[in-house]
């Protein structure tokens, strides 16, 4: 089966994640941590990128960044590949060490921005390691508020922000944000999601909107059902080139 095509955001940002194959660690020690970031370094110079915000799980890696020039694939591939060479002659192993295909969401708007640099930020104390996010070595928070290194863009988001006490409250706010590896996508049945549209739109009527109320009410289901263009095709009876371009 096809890949879906990753979307691509407008204005060049992109929330990342890389998981380990298996939920395989891939980080074991302190200087894996820092030979990941080098990497990231190496790859932020050459392909000219701007890094917000990133955050390096025991067995996963959120990274947040805009790319002007670079395809977004490319970009993970490079660090992906020259860490995983890294790690796996190190520890005397063989074959993939991340999942094949990394995770990928666009950030188009400055609220989702911030949503996304929180969530990346709050990471570790979600999952139990730390109390406090200013306790975690491996994000960038510490860059934010020490500027520590040259590595993470600090200006942009900051930009935000009143003052640095400002960024750093809004940073520790409780919430309850869902970015990326909490999406859980339902499995539909055709009947089951034709129901589900129909609570909403007539479906007999579709072909009788006009082509843009048309295509927003396509996207929203989209988005609303997290449903694949091609069961959408099946339950809409629209063609799966038509939904493509929507």
């Amino acid at each position: 089966m096809a890949r879906m095509a990753r979307a691509i955001s407008s204005t060049g940002i992109y929330h990342v994640m890389l998981r380990g194959i298996d939920k395989r660690e891939i980080f074991v020690q302190p200087s894996d941590y820092e030979k990941f970031l080098w990497y990231v370094q190496i790859v932020k110079e050459k392909a000219n990128l701007s890094l917000f915000a990133y955050c390096l799980m025991t067995n996963h890696v959120h990274l947040l960044l805009k790319t002007d020039e670079e395809e977004i694939g490319d970009i993970i591939k490079c660090i992906a590949v020259g860490y995983a060479q890294y790690h796996n002659i190190k520890y005397g192993r063989t074959g993939h060490l991340f999942q094949n295909r990394f995770r990928s969401e666009t950030v188009d708007n400055d609220n989702y921005f911030l949503t996304v640099l929180r969530y990346i930020h709050q990471n570790p104390v979600k999952a139990g390691l730390v109390n406090n996010i200013s306790d975690y070595r491996w994000s960038s928070y510490g860059t934010y508020i020490y500027g520590k290194t040259k590595l993470v863009d600090t200006k942009y988001a900051l930009g935000y922000f009143k003052d640095i006490g400002d960024f750093s409250r809004f940073m520790r706010q409780d919430n309850a944000d869902e970015c990326l590896e909490y999406v859980q996508k339902k499995r539909w049945l055709d009947d089951e999601l034709k129901e589900y549209i129909a609570c909403s739109l007539d479906l007999d009527k579709l072909d009788e909107m006009d082509k843009e109320a048309r295509n927003t009410a396509i996207q929203n289901i989209r988005n609303d059902t997290g449903a694949s263009n091609r069961q959408l095709s099946r339950v809409l009876n629209i063609c799966r080139k038509t939904l493509d371009k929507i």
